[in-house]
């Protein structure tokens, strides 16, 4: 590992701090390093707080702050060129003097996307990207899909018992709950699993027949947006609208096209960056047909499988993965 490299997996250990506290603002972190010794450090915190390279530069000690000029700011993420919530981190970076900036990747979002760094060489900064690129992107993979693909983040969530079932067959929520798959541990996985996701999405009948609380309430961080998918030919006749989702503990009821359920249609590509109520990621929880129809549209980019030793017998299939996975992970965990 080359000194750039270790000085940026340094930064990424720190980015991974800011996992559940800064979205929709991306993981990053910053280190600042003067002939080998690093003078200081930081990550972005919180939505809506200092970035890293902020963070960074006000932790170096009153007696090292003149060797600015001559030290390495390493960060996972390009620097900021725009103002937002807060000010432009290039500047930050121009202002103080640097000699040499290395970039773990550039920034996707159409208001960064290369400035930050044409602002830097510009100023005559020397600057290096691409140290751990891969690395770097995988951290922030749900703000790199959302900027460059233009939609959420998909990740798709099961249980199912060793012969392949995720529930008995039950035709109304008197028949009783769900089989229980889950142990302690495997519970606490998924709530965590929650945490990392903006919002969480269930079809309409798993939400009839179960309305699961769909909540973080097993691991520290924020409840995801809670998310049922139905069809037009089937949403409420009245009430309608805001009431009706407050009534049911639901924030959003997205409708698909008549017909059946249609995920594609929902999450169609925009180009116009983020609309109000986007969110960057969504964990797809059930039930199966809400799962399959994701799997057969090719609309996911990452699932978890959790697999019990419990034989069913019978009941409702778990969903088919395709062959080809595209490169994408699927996880396995062992209950």
């Amino acid at each position: 590992m080359t000194e750039d490299e270790r000085f940026m997996a340094r930064s990424l250990q720190l980015a991974r701090h800011g996992e559940l506290t800064t979205a929709p603002n991306p993981m990053v972190g910053a280190v600042i390093v003067h002939q080998g010794r690093i003078i200081g450090e930081g990550w972005h915190r919180r939505y809506g707080g200092p970035h890293a390279e902020v963070n960074a530069v006000g932790s170096v000690r009153p007696d090292d702050e003149a060797l600015l000029p001559e030290a390495t700011i390493y960060v996972s993420l390009e620097p900021c060129s725009h103002y937002g919530k807060t000010p432009p981190c290039a500047e930050l970076l121009i202002r103080k003097g640097f000699k040499r900036v290395v970039v773990g990747s550039l920034d996707p979002n159409e208001k960064v996307a290369g400035r930050g760094i044409k602002m830097l060489r510009e100023a005559g900064m020397e600057v290096v990207v691409g140290v751990l690129e891969d690395e770097c992107r995988w951290l922030n993979r749900k703000f790199m899909t959302f900027h460059s693909l233009h939609r959420p983040y998909i990740t798709l969530k099961w249980a199912e018992s060793a012969d392949g079932f995720i529930d008995r067959c039950r035709a109304s929520a008197d028949e009783g709950p769900a089989v229980r798959f889950s142990t302690p541990w495997t519970q606490m996985l998924v709530h965590r699993l929650r945490a990392t996701h903006e919002a969480i999405l269930v079809g309409r009948r798993t939400w009839e027949l179960d309305r699961p609380s769909l909540t973080t309430r097993e691991w520290p961080g924020k409840s995801p947006q809670r998310l049922v998918l139905t069809t037009k030919d089937s949403l409420p006749a009245t009430p309608e609208g805001g009431e009706w989702l407050r009534s049911v503990g639901v924030e959003r009821l997205l409708s698909t096209a008549l017909g059946g359920h249609n995920p594609s249609k929902v999450f169609t590509p925009h180009a116009d960056g983020q609309r109000e109520g986007d969110v960057q990621s969504i964990l797809v929880e059930g039930g199966a047909q809400t799962l399959q129809t994701f799997i057969d549209a090719d609309l996911w980019d990452e699932a978890f499988i959790e697999r019990s030793d419990l034989v069913l017998g019978s009941g409702i299939k778990a969903p088919e993965m395709k062959t080809d996975l595209k490169g994408r992970p699927v996880h396995v965990n062992f209950a």
